[in-house]
């Protein structure tokens, strides 16, 4: 049994979609992210970044003591070589695999994060942020389309790149991302949205996805954004 530590944002949706498509029993552990419980010491013992999501493998190979794992591109490497499957074992496709991540790791969901922080969140709109930010979230979609262009998923088999990626572009809407611009990312995009264990995935938590904004205020603002424990 697997405990994912988890709250429904794009981060998490990457780990209960690849638990969903890996066939691998889990239990959920609510992290409201907007109350601090992110900063409380048991989640911190587990994930010391106080982020979300985290796994503890309570079953793991070669048996002993339970593991945790925090960041969610390592959750899915552990999670790929511990069933075998949408990670290859074969250097090069693996290695592909892994470039495409990282890409997601360091540059689409921290940049779109960014993005939709300072469209959606901020108290004030500023123009430099918006658009170097803007820009930044339409050059790696242009990016992403120009990989998708001649071939079905981003390296080929579906793997755990896409299972990265596809929950940051889920939210294009609200980035104000126009896919009509970026056609073989609208294919992909509505291709996997057809998978079943995909759409399982995204929907775990969908009930306590709408209480991270209820009752939105400065308290919860400085939580979510500030990086501040409640006190």
């Amino acid at each position: 049994m697997i405990d994912l530590h988890y709250w429904p944002t794009p981060n998490g949706w990457k780990i209960s979609i690849a638990l969903e498509e890996m066939e691998l029993p889990y239990r959920v552990v609510s992290v409201h992210i907007g109350r601090g419980e992110q900063f409380e010491p048991a989640f911190l013992a587990i994930s010391p970044n106080n982020r979300m999501p985290a796994i503890v493998d309570r079953d793991p190979a070669g048996g002993g003591a339970p593991i945790p794992v925090f960041e969610s591109g390592a959750i899915l490497v552990y999670l790929a070589e511990k069933t075998g499957r949408f990670l290859p074992t074969e250097l090069r496709g693996r290695t592909e695999v892994l470039e495409w991540l990282m890409w997601q790791m360091g540059g689409l969901g921290p940049m779109l994060g960014q993005h939709g922080h300072f469209e959606l969140y901020a108290p004030e709109r500023l123009a430099y942020p918006r658009k170097r930010y803007g820009d930044e979230a339409l050059r790696l979609y242009g990016v992403l389309d120009r990989r998708l262009a001649d071939r079905e998923h981003i390296c080929g088999e579906y793997s755990i790149a896409d299972m990265a990626c596809w929950p940051w572009i889920l939210t294009y809407k609200k980035q104000g991302i126009d896919l009509a611009d970026f056609p073989h990312v609208r294919r992909w995009y509505d291709a996997l949205k057809q998978r079943p264990a995909l759409r399982r995935g995204y929907d775990v938590g969908s009930d306590l996805r709408k209480k991270t904004f209820a009752g939105f205020d400065d308290k919860a603002r400085r939580i979510l954004f500030g990086q501040e424990p409640e006190s």
